[in-house]
């Protein structure tokens, strides 16, 4: 009973913490993207890098921008990867090989920071600074800009300026990240995080062996690992580890700042669309799905359905003692419910049902509350979808802020939303037809389960594992990098041209047969639009795995 409380008092202070976060956070992001004065150091960023800050870009050149920058970022941090032995503080480490470097670099430059690798054996201390920890800041800014320019597609008229990139970068990493992750890390580090540059140090155990214990700049990574949605773990452990999560309070910290920026997010929307109701109607769509998520997943491990777990009366397979099972199931759902990935339970050693929560939550489209950026970007195109099927419904072109959703921008959406299912299911099939017996350590349902949580988690740029794959080869890697960064950039092709065409139209006034898009039914549609396309879609491969184990 008292872990159940406790468990409660996990998730309800979060709640309430959250709350805060959404008010005075949203506020203060919605500053920092629409304000016009810039500071001495944006300006010598902006005089470095050859931007005029005045100027403002249309959705194509907003892309290629994004692309650009994404590209400059993945060629160096495989450089630095292949590199690796020849740069200072490397632990005397060798490079990665090709293939796993091409995998690292596409996982953090995409905001998945998925691991084929364990971090404390592979990496050194310069490739996880300058490397890892930077692309978690520039992963996490860029998808806030795409957001933000998204939303501009709705706050403006008659005009093609989405904004400008670089400056949407450059003030969201160095106002917002960069400010909150020093914060963050002095927190940390007052919590038993580890943040050293020592190569470890050897110790004498209680057997009278010697074993040695890695150090590192631990506390730095791990609170913008969190912050910005990433999820990459200086340890192989990664959450669970206790250099990088050592108490229940530091656990706490880390669940709160992986989900503060995307529950902020829909308070900047609704302030830069000048009507704040539109903001609180996306919350609740995220809040029921959230909601909805945590309850399933505590459910199922509390319920401790199966043998073994009946018999030691707890689902503790998996889990971290210090945490228990509910705030380690809590923590489980946040991760999947945004892009985070970091985790501090195996999900492998999850209840069938339970370990199915998660991978759902990643098929949502992580929007409840998603990543930073595209979990607001992902909610809006599937609002926008609702918005379309209810004008269907009856009978009228179908509008949203004052914007027509004509078959341009219903195309947008419809292409958006379909990248990333075709993504992890093609993968999945392949997997499954060339792979099955090479790399699988388990066969049946849960074997087909871990191929499709692994394909689910790179072409959502979530980057957790459901493990009992080995996935650190050629082809793997190859694979799992190339759906990171078809699910990362693809889709946000499709958000800029929408937002441009949006940007675009004429502002239509609101009539008598205009759906209201900021009340509970338009509330109720949406959350109906998001677990009907996920039902339709992924069902049939949820039936062959975790449905079929768990029933």
């Amino acid at each position: 009973m008292s872990t159940t409380i406790a468990g409660v008092f996990f998730v309800l202070s979060l709640v309430l913490f959250l709350a805060l976060a959404y008010r005075y956070l949203g506020d203060y992001l919605y500053r920092v993207v629409t304000g016009t004065r810039h500071s001495w150091a944006e300006r010598l960023i902006y005089r470095l890098v050859g931007v005029n800050p005045d100027g403002e870009q249309s959705w194509p050149v907003y892309a290629r921008s994004v692309f650009a920058f994404s590209l400059l970022s993945l060629l160096f941090l495989y450089g630095m990867t292949r590199l690796q032995s020849k740069l200072p503080l490397s632990l005397g480490l060798p490079a990665m090989s090709p293939h796993q470097g091409w995998n690292t670099a596409a996982s953090f430059v995409t905001n998945t920071n998925w691991q084929s690798y364990a971090g404390e054996s592979t990496l050194g201390y310069v490739v996880q600074m300058s490397g890892l920890a930077v692309q978690n800041f520039a992963s996490a800014a860029v998808g806030i800009a795409v957001a933000v320019a998204f939303v501009r597609g709705f706050a403006r008229s008659r005009t093609q300026a989405l904004g400008n990139f670089w400056v949407d970068l450059t003030r969201i990493t160095i106002r917002v990240l960069l400010p909150i992750s020093i914060v963050g890390a002095i927190v940390l580090i007052a919590g038993g995080v580890v943040q050293t540059l020592s190569g470890g140090t050897d110790v004498t155990t209680l057997a009278g062996a010697t074993q040695h214990i890695p150090g590192g700049p631990v506390a730095s990574q791990e609170v913008i690992k969190e912050l910005g949605t990433n999820g990459g773990g200086f340890y192989n452990a990664n959450s669970a580890h206790p250099f990088e999560n050592p108490t229940p309070w530091t656990n706490w910290i880390e669940n709160f700042l992986l989900l503060a920026i995307p529950f902020a997010m829909p308070r900047v929307f609704g302030r830069m669309v000048g009507n704040v109701r539109q903001g609180h109607a996306i919350l609740a769509v995220m809040v029921i799905l959230a909601v909805t998520s945590v309850i399933l997943v505590n459910t199922f491990e509390l319920l401790h359905n199966g043998t073994v777990p009946h018999a030691v009366n707890a689902a503790t397979e998996g889990k971290e003692v210090r945490f228990g099972v509910s705030n380690s199931a809590t923590f489980g759902a946040s991760t999947t419910l945004t892009s985070t990935g970091a985790v501090n339970s195996f999900f492998d050693s999850y209840t069938a049902l339970g370990g199915m929560v998660p991978m759902v939550n990643m098929m949502l489209g992580e929007v409840a509350p998603g990543g930073v950026g595209s979990g607001l970007y992902g909610i809006l195109m599937l609002a926008i979808i609702a918005v379309f099927v209810a004008g269907l419904m009856v009978g009228r072109t179908p509008e949203y802020l004052g914007k027509k959703i004509s078959s341009r921008e219903i195309k947008f959406a419809s292409i958006y939303f379909l990248i990333t299912p075709a993504t992890v299911l093609i993968g999945m099939a392949v997997a499954m037809a060339t792979k099955n017996k090479d790399t699988m350590l388990n066969v049946g349902p849960h074997g087909f389960s871990e191929v499709l949580y692994a394909f689910t988690s790179a072409a959502n740029n979530n980057g957790s594992a459901f493990a009992g794959i080995t996935v650190n080869d050629q082809w793997w890697d190859t694979a799992t990098g190339l759906c990171m960064v078809i699910g990362r950039f693809l889709p946000m092709v499709f958000v800029l041209a929408l937002a441009g065409s949006l940007a675009r139209q004429r502002p239509v006034p609101a009539s008598a047969g205009t759906l209201p898009t900021d009340r509970p039914l338009f509330i109720g549609l949406v959350v109906g639009v998001v677990i009907i396309l996920v039902a339709l879609t992924f069902l049939p491969a949820l039936a062959l795995g975790p449905l079929a184990e768990g029933l």
